[in-house]
């Protein structure tokens, strides 16, 4: 597969804006996260539109693919071809024909939004909330758990460049058993960034069972499932989790924490 990583695209737009401060208004620039219709297209048949911020769409698809079981591994991914038109995406993705049926099979219509996972679902049968039990042992992180996460806190900041630019994004950040950060994906959609890392991981042919992620977001019952899906034995937060998530997580054998800090952590599950 013929890749091209757009990672360092900007993501952002430089757009005019006047500044309020007590009784003063400054005229400035300032930049704003993109955020724009991409469209998955299924050798030849268009699956769902996402809104996503336009960096990094090769490995979103890669992972988009993966982590709604649209493919069972990632080498039935044969091709992804870019396409950008004026204000829109569109990613064509070759793949098995055994997926491509199961596909057809399963097709469901769906528009995407950036913070909702099942947007335009036709019907609350399409529901996929049954998570596969996870087959990686537990993390085991030297020191424990705690100092783990508070590495993982520590670090991420420096990857969150778009973050930084834009004050806008989610970030999910991939992490060694000790917490040592060593990739991280921005998207204006918290199940987009996480979709975009696990690309990259499966790309990359790393272990998903030998790390964790750790996002910027609350721990949403999607990015659970799709964790589930990679069987990533760990999903840390520093927002709060819902009740789904929750259960999904344990249902899953996924350890989920979340309210992470440097000093602490809540753990769920």
């Amino acid at each position: 597969m013929k890749l091209d990583l757009d990672s360092d695209k900007a993501g952002f737009q430089e757009r005019p804006i006047t500044r309020h401060q007590g009784a003063q208004a400054r005229s400035l620039v300032d930049a704003v996260v993109e955020e724009v219709p991409v469209a998955l297209v299924f050798n030849g048949l268009s699956h769902a539109v996402m809104m996503v911020t336009p960096r990094d769409l090769q490995p979103f698809a890669m992972g988009f693919a993966l982590t709604e079981g649209l493919v069972a591994k990632a080498s039935d991914i044969f091709d992804i071809e870019v396409r950008e038109h004026a204000r829109s995406f569109e990613l064509d993705i070759t793949i098995a024909t055994g997926d491509f049926v199961q596909l057809k099979q399963q097709r469901r219509s769906m528009a995407g939004r950036s913070g909702c996972g099942v947007c335009g679902v036709e019907s609350l049968a399409l529901l996929d909330l049954q998570p596969e039990r996870i087959v990686a042992a537990p993390l085991h992180a030297d020191g424990g758990m705690q100092p783990a996460i508070a590495i993982a806190v520590s670090q991420l900041g420096q990857y969150q460049d778009l973050m930084r630019a834009t004050g806008g994004v989610h970030a999910a950040a991939w992490c060694d058993a000790s917490g040592n950060v060593l990739r991280v994906c921005e998207d204006v959609g918290r199940h987009n960034a996480l979709d975009k890392l696990i690309g990259h991981l499966a790309l990359e042919g790393v272990d998903m069972q030998r790390g964790f992620v750790f996002m910027s977001s609350r721990a949403s019952y999607e990015l659970v499932r799709k964790a589930a899906r990679m069987h990533i034995p760990m999903l840390a937060t520093i927002s709060a989790p819902s009740t789904l998530a929750i259960d999904i997580a344990i249902e899953a054998g996924i350890k989920l924490v979340s309210f992470c800090r440097q000093d602490g952590c809540v753990e769920y599950t």
